[in-house]
């Protein structure tokens, strides 16, 4: 874990988001010795964020699996990211 006082980051900002960008994991802080809040950098955010929705996603593919859905195939699977993914680019 790592715990920081809250006086770090009003005394110099710039340091402190640079140690949390560096450190690229949630920083907390304290106040009056109580740990306060929860700091990261946005990267670390989308990242922690990206994860949980692939969480949830996987959780509710297993409880299909578990109530016997219809597994696709392999190749089944690649055709449709792949068809995804060249729709995404020529969106963009």
């Amino acid at each position: 874990m790592n715990i920081k006082p809250s006086s770090s980051i009003r005394q110099d900002y710039n340091g402190f988001s640079k140690y949390c960008h560096e450190l690229d994991e949630p920083v907390i802080l304290t106040r009056n010795g109580e740990a306060d809040l929860v700091v990261m950098s946005h990267e670390t955010y989308r990242r922690m964020e990206a994860r949980n929705r692939l969480q949830s996603k996987l959780l509710v593919a297993e409880k299909q699996v578990a109530e016997g859905a219809e597994l696709m195939e392999h190749e089944n699977v690649m055709e449709t990211i792949r068809r995804k993914l060249n729709a995404a680019k020529e969106n963009h």
